[in-house]
């Protein structure tokens, strides 16, 4: 395996905490503590564009493309619709209590969002307004994914559980309990829906069976030193999945036939250059296959693994 910096990016002035596809796969776009979002485009990544701003720190991210409309969840709750097409449109709604909107996600032209007040929430773009709402815990839900094979969410949350939701019905189907000591901080399906990778604050990476009805991990690895931030499957190899921590580390994973996880790169500053702080998002692109990171340092970083 093969790993090369291809840019740091820099022009943020808080911390980076999403990063979402923009109008193609060539860009990406960013949203941080400065209440800034920043359009890049990976064929030059050095050139960040400002394209929208907003009062409070941006937790989460979305770009709709076909509306030009950017959807950002921030520190106090606030779900955030900013028009870039008609301004006087945007909307700033205050519904996941005070301390944060920590996902987004659209789905068959629906947007789901997830916060701190334990509720999941889905919303009509086209009228700015939350349609359906479900309390799924008392803490904080903090990532989620969705699986079309299943049409289900799996969400993570702070008690340390695991809640499977029909995305239609919104429907509970059934709930991993105590998946970590504390908060799951970051959750992904496999390719084939067969299984949930996750990550914690307990700093292990877990591979749970979305179909066996076992509140039991297949495997659990203590993959990091601290708080593991975020999980990525790569777009075109779906054995290999990344994660990010707040160690300020990033690493290369095969999940392999064997339902083992096979730790093959540690991305870190001295020997690649990584972040100089926590690593908080990361989104793996299929614009060259880059993998893109973005850290407490205030800055993105394009990597190109080869695998």
């Amino acid at each position: 395996m093969t790993i090369t910096k291809v840019a740091q990016l820099t022009g943020h002035t808080g911390a980076v905490f999403a990063i979402t596809e923009g109008e193609d796969a060539q860009h990406i776009l960013s949203g941080a503590g400065d209440g800034w979002v920043v359009e890049w485009d990976l064929m030059k990544p050095d050139l960040g564009r400002l394209i929208a701003k907003v009062e409070r720190n941006i937790f989460s991210l979305l770009f709709l493309k076909n509306q030009n409309k950017i959807i950002a969840g921030d520190m106090d709750g606030g779900v955030r619709f900013v028009d870039l097409s008609e301004p006087s449109l945007s909307r700033n709604i205050l519904h996941h209590g005070g301390k944060g909107c920590f996902g987004i996600k659209c789905i068959d032209n629906q947007v789901f969002t997830i916060g701190s007040d334990g509720i999941l929430t889905r919303w009509s773009v086209q009228d700015n307004r939350s349609l359906e709402s479900v309390q799924l815990s008392s803490k904080s839900l903090r990532c989620f994914d969705f699986s079309e094979f299943k049409n289900e969410l799996a969400i993570g949350s702070s008690d340390g559980n695991i809640y499977f939701v029909d995305a239609t019905s919104f429907e509970l189907q059934r709930t991993v309990e105590k998946a970590h000591d504390n908060s799951v901080f970051s959750i992904k399906y496999t390719p084939d829906s067969r299984f949930v990778l996750t990550g914690g604050r307990d700093a292990h990476v877990k591979l749970f069976d979305t179909e066996g009805g076992s509140s039991r991990p297949v495997v659990s690895v203590p993959a990091h030193l601290f708080t593991i931030n975020s999980i990525v499957v790569h777009p075109k190899n779906p054995h290999i999945f990344a994660t990010a921590s707040r160690d300020r580390t990033i690493k290369i994973w095969e999940l392999t036939e064997s339902m083992e996880l096979k730790l093959l790169k540690v991305l870190d500053t001295i020997r690649y250059g990584c972040h100089i702080r926590s690593v908080n998002h990361l989104f793996w692109s299929s614009y060259n296959d880059y993998l893109i990171s973005a850290s407490d340092d205030r800055s993105l970083i394009v990597w190109q693994i080869d695998v």
